[in-house]
């Protein structure tokens, strides 16, 4: 396994591939093996180098209990550090939902070290996380089978296997991690990289991911009918194919790939 260090917290990545530099970051309650299980690493390895990072307090990484070792900056800070690990000036760099918002962090932290941002149900404005901090208090007081009942009840059915990852979480780390959004809205009109962001048509996340995109000089925006907010990741072959055509195309969206 490949460790760097921010501000004393581990960071946990894989490199696959080879190629242009391309970051993966996972959303909440993920890791960056849903990467690879949903079949995004077997359709970009062969085209890029893709780094997938496991953000702090999510998988092989450091899980802080303090809801300070949780600002955007310093999970900014968490994707320069593998970059400047692996002598990487700039990168390709795709999120989904919490990953996105990151890496709209990116574009407001780290400017510099973006070629193209990849922003999947996601949005830079304000958000309200007391949801999660609800299921996760659920998860403290009664245990992983409560957290995984409470959680379904929320966002739908998920997959045994993604069930069992969320039983075995640290529930404290993901609770100092929920604090509610800052927005950086300020960002968009500002950024030059040219971007796409999609997202999932059934997905509450819909209307500002499209807002989003009609505030920022180069980007694209792509809805993905009927499709949740996990749905949009689960089911990689709705995007995976639209994506390789944006980066191959010079970060220009391409609806018929």
């Amino acid at each position: 396994m490949a460790y760097t260090k921010n501000a004393g917290v581990r960071i946990h990545y894989e490199v696959e591939g080879s190629g242009p530099a391309l970051v993966l970051l996972h959303g909440f309650m993920s890791s960056l093996e849903d990467w690879f299980e949903c079949g995004y690493v077997a359709g970009l390895r062969s085209h890029y180098r893709v780094i997938l990072i496991d953000s702090r307090g999510h998988g092989d990484s450091d899980k802080p209990h303090d809801e300070a070792s949780y600002t955007l900056d310093l999970r900014v800070r968490d994707v320069t550090s593998v970059l400047d690990a692996l002598g990487i000036e700039e990168a390709h760099f795709w999120g989904y939902s919490m990953g996105g918002y990151i890496g709209f962090g990116m574009s407001a932290y780290a400017p510099d070290r973006l070629t193209t941002l990849i922003a999947g149900a996601a949005h830079p404005y304000a958000r309200d996380q007391s949801t999660h901090r609800q299921l996760l208090r659920e998860g403290i007081q009664h245990g992983g089978d409560a957290f995984v009942a409470a959680f379904e009840r929320v966002m739908g059915p998920v997959p045994e296997n993604y069930a069992a990852k969320l039983r075995a979480a640290d529930f404290h780390a993901w609770l100092a991690g929920a604090a509610d959004r800052i927005g950086i809205e300020r960002v968009l009109k500002t950024m030059s990289t040219r971007c796409c962001i999609y997202c999932g048509d059934m997905d509450p996340l819909f209307a500002q991911a499209r807002l989003a995109s009609e505030q920022v000089p180069n980007a694209s925006f792509l809805a993905l009918p009927g499709l949740s907010h996990v749905q949009a990741f689960a089911q990689s072959g709705a995007i995976l194919p639209h994506v390789l055509a944006f980066l191959a195309n010079g970060g220009r969206l391409t609806q018929n790939p």
